[in-house]
């Protein structure tokens, strides 16, 4: 499974993918800062990546409908700190070895995981 960190993001999502032995890069990375949400996605789309995002515009599923785009998952927390953000990331990490958000929408808040798939 490949993942595309959105550059809302500490970097080190990537580095903590990577070690869990997934596919990261962070839009950094790839010179997407900065681009649209549609561009960033079909980006993800063509490489078969999961956008990992805090930005809530990707959580409407009929602007980014179920299966027309290869997973996303918005985290979803009050406190959006670095180091808020990467506990969370990092409880959240068994849930990929049970079940993959290829193709689903994830939001991820403090007290659990919700699903929407198509």
């Amino acid at each position: 499974m490949k993942f595309k960190i959105d550059e809302n993001l500490p970097a080190e999502f990537a580095e903590i993918l990577v070690e869990a032995g997934f596919g990261a890069a962070t839009v950094a990375q790839e010179t997407l800062s900065g681009a649209t949400d549609s561009a960033l996605l079909d980006r993800c789309r063509a490489e078969t990546r999961v956008l990992v995002t805090l930005d809530l515009d990707f959580a409407n599923v009929q602007a980014y409908p179920l299966g027309a785009h290869a997973g996303i998952i918005v985290f979803r927390c009050k406190s959006q700190d670095k180091q808020t953000l990467i506990s969370l990331l990092k409880r959240i990490l068994p849930a990929f070895h049970r079940r993959s958000p290829e193709g689903q929408l994830w939001i991820v808040q403090p007290d659990r995981i919700r699903y929407r798939e198509a």
